[in-house]
């Protein structure tokens, strides 16, 4: 099994001055559920390179047992440190799509054509594609074979407005998640805030946050 990760290059919050980029829990939860299963990784990011981290992810409070693995894992960070170009890659390469968030997906992948033709050739190709927290928000423009957005009448999650509120954000972000999703039709789901929560539809997977990052990836080897 093959899957494809992608993880932003933005790194500027808006016009706030303060550093955004991947959020480190979303990353490395999947990616030991994935690397323990046997499956075979391939990062990639707009830029290519290293990605951008949150430096909010690397505060104490936001370390996990997958984080604390992953700064002892000498091989995972060189592979994070050597993205692929997303550009250079192709659908028919891999079994799955899985979207690390973090507030920088909302500037750069989100509107990337390259992210977008890619999600929209391996849902039409039956193919698993999966985000948690704000990476739902690169469904934005990605339509469905029939044209329709993708997201249009299936039941989706993501970083919800409450969450988004609470953390200060609400006015900085291009867009809000949740908005953004029922706007293009999703059938939005979510649990209390900063719990976890994940939703199937067919071989559509989000996760409403940062607790909700192995869930996915574990429904993800599910459909696998």
């Amino acid at each position: 099994m093959k899957i494809l990760m992608v993880l932003t290059s933005h790194d500027e919050l808006g016009s706030t001055g303060k550093k955004t980029g991947f959020w480190l829990e979303e990353f490395a939860a999947p990616y030991y559920v994935f690397k323990d299963a046997g499956v075979e990784i391939t990062l990639a990011s707009p830029k290519g390179g290293q990605p951008p981290l949150d430096p909010k992810s690397d505060e104490k409070d936001s370390q996990t047992a997958a984080t604390t693995r992953f700064k002892a894992d000498k091989e995972a960070q060189n592979a994070l440190a050597h993205t692929k170009i997303l550009r250079d890659l192709f659908a028919d390469d891999y079994d799955a799509l899985f979207y690390p968030g973090g507030h920088g997906p909302l500037w750069d992948l989100a509107e990337d054509r390259g992210s977008i033709a890619l999600i929209e050739a391996m849902y039409a190709q039956g193919k698993t594609v999966s985000a948690v927290c704000h990476a739902p928000g690169v469904l934005r423009h990605a339509k469905a074979p029939d044209g329709s957005p993708l997201v249009k009448g299936k039941q989706v999650t993501g970083f919800s407005n409450s969450e988004e509120a609470t953390v200060g954000l609400t006015d900085v972000v291009p867009f809000l998640v949740e908005d953004e999703l029922r706007k293009n039709g999703g059938d939005y789901c979510k649990a209390a805030d900063w719990q976890s929560f994940s939703i199937q539809d067919g071989n559509l997977i989000t996760g409403q946050n940062p607790a909700s990052s192995e869930a996915v990836a574990k429904r993800v080897l599910e459909q696998l």
